[in-house]
């Protein structure tokens, strides 16, 4: 069996990094492809270093631009990647651009697609991410489904049952994983200045919140008012993008601590540690979740409403009071609730499928 990974965000890197571990361990044919959707591999190099993982094969430095022009170049490029590996399977993760032209790259050369945390759904198709999930679960021969919810949704829209495979969520894998690192490597608490269970960890980052001048700044203003009410630092590390549109848009962070990005292990401390989590990313969702840290999505919609029903998250949208209210409720929650993304396993059991498929 001979597969190519491509990936293209940090995320993904993330997320499909137990199953390149366990790639490497079997000492299986495999090549990376780093599409470089979000940074360059230079930047994302780190990541690879941090997590332990190897260097990737290709890297194709596609960049950022609209997504009918970033997707193209990726498809164009993925394309040419897999007519020289000629791999059997392609196996692609989540919901991006990198997603979508790998699964259609490959599917157009007659190479099966294993989609990785396939049969998430927002049902807002106003969300490019959710056109993204769509596709590549339609594309895809091999459908790794996270939880028995996202299982019943793929089978709900014909796909065939002998594709659909529920493995659990890699995401569980990766933070068992990466969390003992994180506590012997990361100095973020004392560099930061705060304690455990002593600050509100928030993200913003999604095209829908910072590109809405009115939502972007429900956020911030919603953000203040917690910090304000629970009377203890909502740290916010703010990606260039997102910093930029709150300057376009005049926001002021009074109130808010806004650092730069950090690396996965610094972030995955910090959220360990944090009394509470505010997010619009489906990721820190699901992480928050597994390390029973309570959540607010700062979003309408989730794709991850197992979290919603295990009592670990709840939806606030971007209106400030609500946030407040929500934070305000889910601060004193108490943290035994069942983490339903699995055992920590999945890596070795997508592999696993996979091979006895091939062999």
């Amino acid at each position: 069996m001979k597969v190519s990974v491509v990936l293209g965000t940090r995320p993904e890197i993330i997320k499909l990094s137990p199953v390149i571990r366990e790639l490497e361990r079997l000492k299986l044919d495999y090549s990376l492809v780093h599409t470089g959707q979000h940074y360059s591999y230079n930047m994302d190099r780190v990541f690879f270093e941090q997590l332990e993982l190897p260097e990737a094969k290709y890297n194709l430095d596609v960049g950022s631009g609209s997504h009918g022009k970033q997707t193209g170049e990726m498809l164009k490029r993925v394309e040419e990647v897999l007519e020289k590996e000629q791999p059997d399977v392609v196996l692609v993760e989540g919901d991006t651009n990198t997603v979508l032209a790998g699964a259609l790259a490959a599917v157009k050369l007659g190479i099966k697609v294993g989609h990785v945390e396939a049969g998430l759904r927002s049902y807002d198709r106003s969300m490019p991410e959710e056109i993204n999930r769509v596709v590549a679960d339609h594309c895809s021969d091999y459908l790794f489904a996270p939880t028995e919810k996202s299982a019943a949704i793929l089978l709900h829209e014909g796909v065939p049952e002998d594709r659909v495979f529920m493995v659990g969520n890699t995401v569980v894998d990766a933070v068992n994983q990466n969390l003992e690192l994180a506590e012997a490597k990361s100095k973020v608490l004392s560099e930061l200045g705060v304690k455990r269970g002593e600050f509100v960890l928030a993200t913003s980052h999604r095209q829908e919140n910072v590109d809405d001048k009115a939502r972007f700044s429900g956020i911030i203003k919603g953000l203040r008012r917690v910090q304000e009410v629970l009377g203890v630092p909502v740290v916010y590390p703010v990606h260039p993008r997102a910093r930029k549109q709150m300057e376009r848009f005049g926001l002021e962070s009074n109130g808010i601590r806004l650092v730069e990005p950090l690396d996965y292990l610094a972030f995955l401390r910090l959220e360990s540690c944090a009394k509470l989590v505010l997010t619009d990313s489906g990721g820190v969702q699901e992480e928050a979740c597994i390390l029973c840290v309570p959540c607010v999505t700062l979003r309408d919609n989730t794709e991850r409403p197992e979290t919603l029903e295990v009592g670990a998250n709840i939806l606030a949208g971007t209106d400030p009071e609500r946030i407040v209210d929500c934070a305000k409720l889910m601060v004193g929650k108490k943290r035994n609730w069942v983490n339903p993304f699995g055992d920590g396993d999945s890596g070795r059991k997508i592999v696993e499928i996979l091979r006895k498929k091939f062999d």
